[in-house]
């Protein structure tokens, strides 16, 4: 096995780092699994440590489009279907503008305006009822998926977003939010495909980051199961916020920089 694994990836990714980011997949998708958001981002972080800059942001949305994939069909019984109805359109027209407009948005702005809806989400007033209703869920799914083409950071807003929906359901929260994920990293596949990335050899360590990506969901589910609704919702909001804040330090880098 030890002799077959080099083969199977790429050139410029040494074995141990290669277990080191199977071993992140499960970590990370038993975090957001039991908290509803942030295994994501630390994948990312970690990802970013150990793979070349060029492969980080495609196997990332590989791995994470199968992570939130397995976590949908887990809790499939939870999912909001009448969200999901609305959401999945918005992700075509989202993708769709993004693929004719191609621009290049200011990523410090970008990012501190995710930033600051977040905290609004999460802390603020409720939002309308006709704000997350069928055309409200449109809206933000068209939105957020145009975005998610060009920052890999829409994840918690549609995070917050959902929540918002689900009058503090905690499984009903984390499985909307997988089936809505799923939906929107769909399109990264043709895109990164279309500019010319070349996914045969990493395919060996996405499959296997996303096997254990669906170990780690199994284990973060049954934590969520032991949660009240209440507890949830408190470390729901605070894992969002910690996003936040990262975004915001981040666009404040990005202008200094």
């Amino acid at each position: 096995m030890s002799e077959l694994l080099p083969l199977l990836l790429p050139e410029n990714l040494a074995p141990h780092w290669a277990l080191l980011l199977i071993l992140a997949a499960a970590l990370t998708s038993a975090v957001t699994a039991a908290m509803g958001a942030g295994g994501g981002v630390m994948l990312l972080a970690i990802m970013a440590l150990v793979m070349p800059a060029a492969a980080i942001i495609p196997v990332h949305g590989m791995v994470q489009l199968g992570s939130n994939a397995n976590r949908a069909l887990m809790t499939w019984r939870h999912i909001n279907f009448r969200v999901i109805a609305w959401f999945a359109p918005g992700v075509i027209l989202g993708a769709y503008a993004a693929s004719l407009l191609l621009v290049r948005l200011p990523l410090g702005v970008v990012q501190l305006s995710i930033a600051l809806f977040i905290v609004l989400l999460c802390w603020g007033p409720a939002i309308p009822k006709v704000a997350t209703g069928p055309i409200g869920t449109l809206l933000a799914s068209a939105i957020t998926s145009f975005l998610s083409l060009f920052v890999g950071a829409t994840g918690p807003l549609v995070a917050a977003f959902i929540k918002q929906q689900q009058a503090h359901q905690r499984l009903q929260t984390v499985a909307t939010f997988a089936a809505a994920m799923t939906l929107q990293h769909l399109p990264k596949a043709f895109a990164f495909t279309a500019a010319g990335f070349i996914f045969h050899d990493w395919l060996a360590l996405i499959a296997a980051m996303i096997v254990a990506g669906a170990a780690g969901t199994w284990l973060g589910l049954h934590l969520l199961k032991r949660m009240s609704d209440r507890y949830f919702s408190r470390l729901f909001n605070i894992v969002l916020t910690l996003l936040a804040a990262r975004l915001a330090w981040e666009a404040v880098h990005t202008w200094i920089a």
